[in-house]
């Protein structure tokens, strides 16, 4: 495949066994567009049939990270308008999502800098997930009036004991080791070798290029955590679980505990049954569907537009979240995201 031009934002080459996807917009931290998603879809649908491709090598250009996530400006601006882009970005994004988790070659993401929302998505769905000392993995949805997508519910439901909840409903970013802990990654590789690294794929196939440049991990921090985390986290509802954090004498619980309490009450109550759902579902494409469900609810929500303004456009980070507090985010309320959404979804779950 010959070389894109240098400003596509999707750079796309083959070299020796290797195929490499770069994400080209550094400015934006590689922030995920439409027409990205489909460039990155069709590239995977003709290396799948290459048969001189043996691996694929996903990284972002720029020293900020391999991708901040979707393009949230776009689907503010969708959702303010009452539009329907969004929900073929999301249709879109999380089939490549699906694709990513069943590509039948060594699918290698390298993990450097930040890697959020969708981000996550392009690369923690892959075989051969390499995280760097200079990582920084989340999925921060809840902040912005939104619910972890792009099979993130279904990463995070599967996380040890509840460290999956506590990330999702604090948007926390965690480093190489916790990333390691979570299931989110393989791999620790310096950043200064992962140069060495993408290039051993190519010459001399991924797991070479592993036994050549991976090094122990740092340690995992929250696996001192796991304890006031799974305790805490296990109740009932959001308000218990915020209870529970308050009391159990731990600063980091109360810090978590004054974060949740920041965030869309109907975002982190809509998360909590997202991965309690997506545990019981327990394949990627179902949970996918879901989540399409979820989002095209999300999108008619007063708090997506209003997390998104608070956070990006004004960045006032004041959020005036409608309903204002977790008891008033019903039972019914809850519901209404996980009902059909009237359109057409991803097509995975059958």
């Amino acid at each position: 495949m010959a070389l894109d031009r240098h400003d596509d934002p999707v750079l796309l080459r083959t070299e020796g066994r290797a195929a490499y996807i770069t994400l080209n917009r550094p400015r934006a931290i590689n922030a995920l567009t439409h027409p990205m998603v489909r460039t990155i879809d069709a590239a995977l649908a003709a290396w799948e049939r290459d048969d001189t491709v043996e691996a694929v090598v996903l990284s972002g250009a720029g020293e900020r990270g391999l991708c901040a996530g979707g393009d949230i400006r776009a689907i503010y601006d969708d959702a303010r308008t009452g539009g329907r882009a969004s929900i073929g970005f999301w249709r879109e994004e999380y089939r490549l999502n699906a694709r990513i988790a069943r590509f039948p070659k060594p699918y290698v993401a390298l993990m450097d800098g930040i890697v959020m929302g969708g981000g996550v998505g392009l690369s923690a769905h892959g075989s051969v997930r390499v995280v760097t000392e200079r990582a920084r993995i989340a999925m921060p949805e809840t902040g912005i009036g939104f619910v972890p997508d792009v099979g993130g519910t279904y990463l995070l439901g599967r996380a040890p004991g509840e460290l999956g909840t506590h990330l999702a409903l604090t948007g926390e970013a965690v480093g190489a080791g916790d990333a390691l802990l979570l299931g989110l990654a393989d791999h620790f590789v310096p950043s200064a070798r992962l140069a060495e690294f993408a290039a051993a794929v190519a010459s001399e196939g991924v797991t070479a290029a592993v036994r050549r440049c991976a090094e122990p991990a740092p340690g995992a921090r929250l696996a001192d955590a796991r304890g006031w985390i799974d305790h805490c986290y296990a109740a009932d509802s959001v308000e218990d679980i915020v209870e529970r954090l308050l009391a159990c004498g731990e600063r980091e619980a109360k810090d978590a505990a004054e974060t949740i309490l920041g965030r869309s009450p109907r975002s982190v109550k809509v998360t909590v049954e997202s991965i309690r759902r997506a545990r019981v579902l327990g394949v990627l494409e179902p949970v996918l569907e879901q989540e399409f469900r979820v989002s095209c609810a999300a999108l008619s929500s007063p708090d997506l537009v209003e997390g998104i303004r608070a956070q990006v456009v004004d960045k006032d980070r004041r959020p005036r979240w409608s309903p204002a507090h977790l008891a008033e985010v019903t039972r019914s309320e809850v519901e209404r995201h996980f009902a059909p959404p009237g359109v057409p979804g991803p097509g995975l779950a059958g």
